[in-house]
């Protein structure tokens, strides 16, 4: 079994009046190589006729967003002409690559009738090679996404990427990963093999989770040692988990506001691509 290295809890960074936590990366953890980047948003309820999500029109270059929506709703626009709206339980895949503008913001029925709020996105690195990659983007809805219990039903996991036994995640990545949302009963368990040399990225979104006799409650990430090639897990509460790991890429990183690139050059020349139109154009 691998053991804990360190548990982050999550710092408190509210965007307009949305409720954010931000456990990666924070002063004592840069990044869980390839994983860069994760704000937990909510859980809170909006009143109706409210504003909704605040992220309007913005670029990225790099790197890649994974986006969970546990409650409430998500509409996605980007400069590649791809459109959506992915309800509660679903998830969103978007692959910046060279470059492309995109907004996220609620539904129009949601900033009317308001309800419950809870997303989660996390950034993924794209190895260099993958850097100015085609953009592309995949939007899920719950019912359309792998998903198996475990533990007489008290796990529920919906498989993102990856395989889990014979379980193929419904999101084809362009490079190696595992990416899961594990939703658990009080008292359910699980183990889970993980190769040696993969990073493990683990964020208790709710609940409480016990890991090596080590108890976690929510708003908390482990960061693993690379010394064992299992990982086992008991919800002592309610619980839901995100559970990825990968290969780490162990390349330079250079990250800047919506670009995560290899060389503070490449930030420059992401920005001058910007102010030039390259990532595409925008209409409302």
């Amino acid at each position: 079994m691998r053991t804990i290295k360190e548990i982050h809890k999550a710092s408190y960074h509210p965007i307009a009046d949305l409720i954010t936590y931000n456990p990666l990366p924070s002063p004592k953890l840069r990044q869980i190589d390839p994983f860069i980047f994760l704000n937990h948003h909510g859980l809170q309820t909006y009143p109706k006729n409210n504003n909704g999500l605040p992220f309007g029109p913005h670029p990225h270059r790099g790197m890649e967003t994974v986006t969970f929506i546990l409650e409430g709703d998500i509409m996605h626009k980007d400069s590649g002409g791809h459109e959506s709206v992915i309800d509660a339980g679903g998830i969103q895949w978007m692959t910046a690559g060279r470059g492309l503008i995109h907004a996220e913001v609620s539904s129009k029925k949601f900033k009317k009738e308001g309800g419950d709020l809870e997303i989660l996105q996390l950034w993924l690195n794209l190895p260099a090679r993958l850097k100015m990659t085609e953009p592309r983007y995949f939007g899920l809805q719950k019912d359309e996404i792998t998903h198996f219990n475990l533990d007489d039903d008290r796990v529920k996991v919906q498989l993102i990427a990856g395989e889990w036994g014979e379980n193929i995640g419904s999101f084809d990545s362009l490079w190696p990963i595992f990416l899961s949302t594990i939703f658990m009963n009080k008292g359910g368990k699980f183990s889970k093999d993980i190769p040696m040399g993969e990073n493990v990225f683990f964020y208790v979104v709710r609940g409480k989770v016990k890991v090596m006799g080590e108890e976690i409650p929510f708003r908390n990430l482990i960061e693993f040692n690379n010394d064992g090639d299992s990982i086992a897990v008991e919800a002592t509460e309610d619980a839901v988990i995100i559970l990825g790991h990968a290969k780490p890429f162990n390349e330079p990183l250079v990250a800047q506001g919506p670009f995560v690139m290899n060389t503070q050059a490449e930030i420059r020349q992401a920005y001058q691509d910007y102010q030039f139109g390259k990532f595409g154009s925008w209409q409302d």
